[in-house]
């Protein structure tokens, strides 16, 4: 039995299901998850010293790749001079301007760990703002661990009812669907939260006019427009999805890049809107560590539009090689930037609905053999991979390579 396995069985008699994130178990591709050792650059190292070219980046987090030198120097010196203090630092100051001047509807910020606490309270504070208490949510969307996730991905096993009844779940890019709902019960509805482009369904871009026309239906019935860029924010550009795409929201919930591997997050808005919510976006006395604040700004001064010229490249590249790959094998390849989702599915699904009805089966040993030829890619059909900026010549054609190996492996 590999170290792997072993360190797995362990896992399971004192942790759930052995892991401390569902998807970590390899539940939706069969088999059980490589145990990592270690990081370096654009791949991990297992415990029987397997290297994998790291298509996940944590979600997304690590734009930079494993231990980056700029960032471990920054939290090195952090840590030296105190992990954590409950009381404001100048850190705090600086990873807020940092924010400020690049994410175009942002004034004003607050900090928190993690996307879950970011999307609980922006969803807090345009109930606040508004007085009204119904939120409408994209089926399969929403980051976090949150009950508003959860009725989004359609599971309500712990919910309140009176919770999951303030919700209401629409398809992902059908504009119709919302102006129905707005026309409706517009006068009931808090909030219209978003990823600007889908990462919780596989990659999906939104479709010509969509975001444009939720900003519309927002400002004609009093609701607040809230993005969720916890993948998109700093990836497709120092301003997120909402730069490239032109279309501003009220409130913005940012995390992954935002702590360069550290658990931080934030939720961000016009000084008018933050001002008015500042009473109810609480935090906790962990939040803003100054180790994560240190990791946070080196990212952020480091992504510069070189950096973003690089990822756009590569992402291009990827789709370009793919491109007679995933024909001949019926698939389709989901990307914006530097994200992206091999579908197993020969037209790009719209929407969650549409993403399900790709073949999971083949999904399945398509991921298994990517696995086994040194390509690590998130654990789902309907999750999304990302590229690193530390990616090489090599390890690009590797992952060109692997993916395309992959595909013909799995029809085997």
């Amino acid at each position: 039995m590999s170290r792997s396995s072993r360190l797995y069985v362990r896992a399971s008699a004192v942790m759930p299901g052995g892991v401390n994130a569902p998807e970590r178990a390899f539940v939706l591709v069969g088999g059980n998850p490589p145990f990592i050792a270690r990081g370096e650059g654009a791949e991990m190292v297992d415990e029987e010293g397997h290297r994998f070219l790291d298509l996940m980046c944590a979600g997304g987090a690590l734009v930079f790749g494993h231990a980056s030198h700029r960032i471990l120097g920054a939290v090195t010196a952090a840590v030296a001079r105190g992990a954590l203090f409950g009381a404001p630092t100048e850190g705090e100051v600086l990873l807020a301007e940092a924010i400020v001047r690049r994410v175009p509807s942002v004034d004003r910020v607050r900090l928190f760990n993690s996307s879950t606490e970011a999307a609980i309270q922006a969803v807090r504070a345009s109930r606040a703002l508004t007085g009204r208490e119904r939120i409408v949510v994209m089926e399969g969307s929403c980051h976090g661990g949150h009950d508003l996730a959860a009725v989004a991905r359609g599971d309500l096993t712990g919910v309140p009812a009176a919770l999951a009844d303030t919700v209401v779940v629409v398809p992902y890019n059908d504009l119709d669907a919302v102006g129905e709902v707005m026309e409706r019960i517009g006068d009931q509805i808090a909030a219209v939260l978003v990823e600007p482009v889908a990462s919780r369904m596989g990659c999906i871009a939104p479709v010509q006019g969509y975001l444009q026309g939720l900003r519309d239906l927002t400002r004609e019935r009093g609701s607040l427009l809230v993005y969720d860029e916890t993948t998109t924010g700093f990836r497709l550009g120092a301003g997120g999805a909402q730069e490239r795409f032109g279309v501003l929201p009220d409130l913005t919930c940012l995390g992954k890049i935002l702590g360069g591997g550290f658990p931080l997050a934030a939720v961000g808005g016009s000084a008018q809107v933050m001002d008015l919510a500042s009473a109810v976006l609480r935090a906790g006395p962990q939040c803003a560590s100054p180790v994560a604040l240190a990791a946070g700004l080196a990212t952020l001064e480091a992504l510069d539009a070189e950096i973003y010229q690089q990822l756009e490249a590569a992402g291009q590249t990827l789709e370009e090689e793919l491109a007679g790959a995933l024909s001949y094998h019926g698939c389709s390849l989901g990307r914006v930037g530097s994200m992206f989702t091999v579908f197993y599915r020969e037209t790009l699904p719209r929407n969650a609905a549409e993403a399900r009805e790709c073949d999971i089966d083949a999904f399945e040993s398509f991921h298994c053999a990517a696995l086994g030829g040194g390509v690590y890619l998130p654990p789902g059909q309907l999750e999304t991979a990302f590229l690193p900026v530390v990616l090489g010549d090599r390890q690009q054609a590797m992952a060109i390579e692997g993916i395309t190996a992959a595909m013909v492996a799995a029809e085997a």
